[in-house]
């Protein structure tokens, strides 16, 4: 039996990451285990890190370990029950009374068209997302399912792609978050391009706007860049979380850390600025507002 701990928090920001790819290096050679992981002293734990967290268990369970979660407090069990999370661990469902979550999904490779629906009925849909116009709404949910497919044309992941979000009505944020347990970013501009890059300087490639990955019938880009000038307009932030590259943008402004381990896969997570109050829509639609994106 190999008992591990969680720490106070885990939050969306550098320490929670830091946490969770320190558990899966503790963990990445075992084989045909008995894995706990203690949440004795773990007090908060942000919902939409379920997708994250899930991934890393996903891959402690394809190495034929068996993984049980314990100690959980009430507080955690609650959002991670109504999120549909812990589910997955032995504990039911229960209602999400207020609407705050957007439930945790594993998708198949396969799962694409299982997916556009999630991302319409769960995300698009909520009454918290700034206005947009027709022709944006639809550019922006397609951009989320070019990110999908990328996690799965890109990675190379078997495992498929790990989903969840929340909204957090005291920050006034709506979290949506992708996972995937594929090469990462870093391993697939090597493997395409040779370019030998730091996991942060990859990130910082693959977000630029001359950056794409076209090649044959694969969707170009990581469907990021629409989504990042949402999220700079929105004055929102942009996370991604690949190898040890942890980059994060918010209000236009970018920091990037190096991860003591590595994340084994890449993340994508946006965070919505519920409190925006403009009108968003494309530069080419007619100038009926003074916000025009």
């Amino acid at each position: 039996m190999l008992t591990l701990s969680l720490p106070t928090e885990i939050r969306h920001d550098v320490h929670g990451f830091q946490a969770l790819v320190k558990l899966d290096f503790d963990t990445h050679s075992c084989w045909f285990e008995d894995i706990q992981i203690d949440m004795v002293d773990t007090y908060w734990f942000d919902a939409d890190m379920s997708a994250a967290l899930g991934a890393v268990l996903h891959r402690m369970r394809a190495n034929l370990n068996s993984v049980k979660l314990i100690n959980i407090s009430q507080n955690i069990s609650n959002i991670l029950c109504k999120n549909g999370f812990l589910s997955h661990y032995g504990h039911e469902k229960i209602p999400d009374t207020y609407g705050t979550t957007i439930q945790y999904r594993r998708f198949d490779v396969k799962d694409e068209r299982a997916f556009a629906q999630y991302v319409n009925d769960d995300l698009m849909r909520r009454s918290e997302i700034p206005s947009m116009s027709a022709a944006l709404l639809v550019n922006f949910q397609n951009s989320i399912l070019e990110i999908f497919s990328n996690a799965v044309f890109h990675s190379g992941t078997k495992h498929g792609v790990f989903s969840c979000g929340q909204f957090f009505p005291k920050r006034n944020a709506l979290n949506f978050v992708i996972t995937d347990l594929g090469i990462g970013i870093r391993q697939n501009i090597m493997d395409r391009y040779g370019r030998n890059l730091s996991a942060d300087v990859a990130i910082n490639d693959v977000t630029s706007d001359a950056y794409t990955t076209r090649k044959g019938s694969i969707p170009g880009g990581l469907g990021l860049k629409l989504v990042k000038r949402f999220i700079d307009a929105n004055q929102g932030t942009l996370l991604i979380v690949s190898d040890a590259g942890y980059w994060c943008r918010t209000a236009g402004h970018t920091q990037t850390y190096k991860l003591d381990y590595s994340f084994p896969g890449t993340l994508v997570s946006m965070e919505i600025n519920t409190a925006d109050q403009r009108s968003y829509k494309l530069a080419n639609e007619s100038l009926t507002t003074n916000n025009i994106f």
